[in-house]
């Protein structure tokens, strides 16, 4: 179900007329849908109904706590990879038992945080990191729990700087690797290896890569396995896709089917990191057009939203669709594209062969940035973060305030 739909050529998210509050508003500004937040998640967590998961959303994707809040209530956990992170999940009240901490980088300060914090697991990504981890648990008179995050080298059909899986890539340990740790670990006194953790990529639209990942998992379970380990977590991360650009839809249902398989030969339990699949089309970004300037074979459409509010068109190419918050009948033909006011000529979100008819003043609206939109956000050219709204219902609140160019300059 998508709660962003025309009725009678207006645009509405659940039932708000989006041009309605655009004229009350400053634009531009995030818009989220707790109701489409709240589809998503139930939809996910009753796929994998009888796999009964630990469901972790992913804080980089979005870390509005209002939103981790609601999360938080109805059911999920937290995957982080900061302290920052760390600390807006615990802001939300989530459970530390429920929250999971990644990341190749983590800072001594992290992790003495995060094992005070009495977190479920951190999973660690190289050899030093165990061997810092397991100095600090002996500082803490802790015993950690930790995963260790496997490299496995499958490649996922996705953009290659969200790829995550393949042995170039930054993250993770090769089964080898892992191999010869377990095969030592009571040189990591206060350190349990509870968890085998892998994440091969984000906006992966195929199920063959998780396939993949379950069959190479399965055989270094029964290696280790042999050798006295059994971890009570697999941790499959996230990384399914959605669609943004009419692209065919993520089956999770069967990806639920190989899962189910895979943990009944294995006495585990299931960690999910989803971020995308749960918030990203529960987002939209609202702008003015400021500008339309013409020339021979094209005609620009300059709004007030910027690379600086929205970054995943220029830093990934990706294609976020935008449609009028007022439908009308598709007039131009000659090309059209959407552009911000930063002076970069990367800050370009989409062009379109032929395009509605649209004039200076009106209002536009950006789908899917409920994920890595306002996270990725900046203050580049000294703009400042866009206000961001959550609609429930009936219901219009404002869930961060927009910054002021003074607090800003300041």
């Amino acid at each position: 179900m998508n709660f962003l739909k025309f009725k009678n050529s207006k645009l509405f998210f659940e039932s708000v007329n989006i041009e309605k509050l655009a004229k009350k508003k400053k634009t531009p500004f995030y818009l989220y849908s707790q109701q489409q937040l709240k589809h998503n998640f139930d939809f996910f967590k009753s796929t994998f109904k009888k796999l009964n998961p630990i469901i972790c959303f992913s804080v980089k994707s979005n870390s509005n706590v209002k939103l981790l809040s609601y999360l938080k209530k109805i059911g999920a956990g937290a995957d982080v990879v900061s302290m920052g992170e760390l600390l807006i999940a615990l802001k939300a009240k989530i459970d530390p038992k429920k929250i999971v901490f990644s990341g190749v980088g983590k800072t001594d300060e992290e992790l003495n945080f995060a094992i005070k914090k009495n977190i479920l697991l951190i999973n660690a990504e190289s050899e030093s990191e165990l061997q810092n981890l397991d100095s600090i648990a002996k500082k803490n008179k802790k015993i950690v729990s930790v995963g260790l995050r496997i490299n496995p080298n499958i490649k996922a059909k996705t953009n290659k700087k969200i790829s995550t899986g393949k042995k170039d890539d930054k993250f993770g340990m090769s089964f080898e690797k892992c191999l010869k740790i377990l095969d030592n670990r009571s040189t990591y006194s206060n350190l349990n290896f509870d968890a085998l953790s892998v994440h091969i990529g984000s906006q992966i639209l195929e199920v063959e890569p998780f396939r993949k990942t379950l069959s190479a998992l399965q055989k270094f379970l029964d290696k280790i396995n042999k050798i006295g380990v059994y971890p009570n977590y697999i941790d499959l991360g996230g990384g399914m896709g959605i669609p943004y650009n009419n692209e065919r839809q993520f089956n999770l249902k069967q990806y639920a089917m190989l899962i189910e398989s895979f943990k009944n030969k294995n006495n585990v339990e299931i960690i999910f990191e989803p971020g995308r699949f749960i918030s990203g089309n529960s987002g939209i970004l609202i702008s003015k057009i400021i500008y339309i300037k013409s020339s021979r074979n094209k005609r620009f459409v300059i709004i007030d939203a910027a690379m600086n509010d929205l970054i995943r068109p220029a830093l990934y190419g990706a294609k976020h669709q935008i449609l009028p918050v007022t439908k009308s009948k598709i007039t131009s033909k000659i090309s059209t594209e959407f552009v911000g006011p930063v002076c970069e000529t990367s800050d370009s979100f989409i062009t379109y062969n032929k395009y509605f008819k649209i004039h200076e003043g009106n209002f536009v609206c950006i789908t899917n940035v409920g994920a890595y939109g306002r996270t990725l956000a900046s203050n580049y050219n000294t703009r400042p973060y866009s206000e961001e709204i959550l609609i429930n219902k009936n219901s219009i609140q404002t869930i961060k305030q927009r910054q002021s160019l003074k607090s800003l300059i300041e």
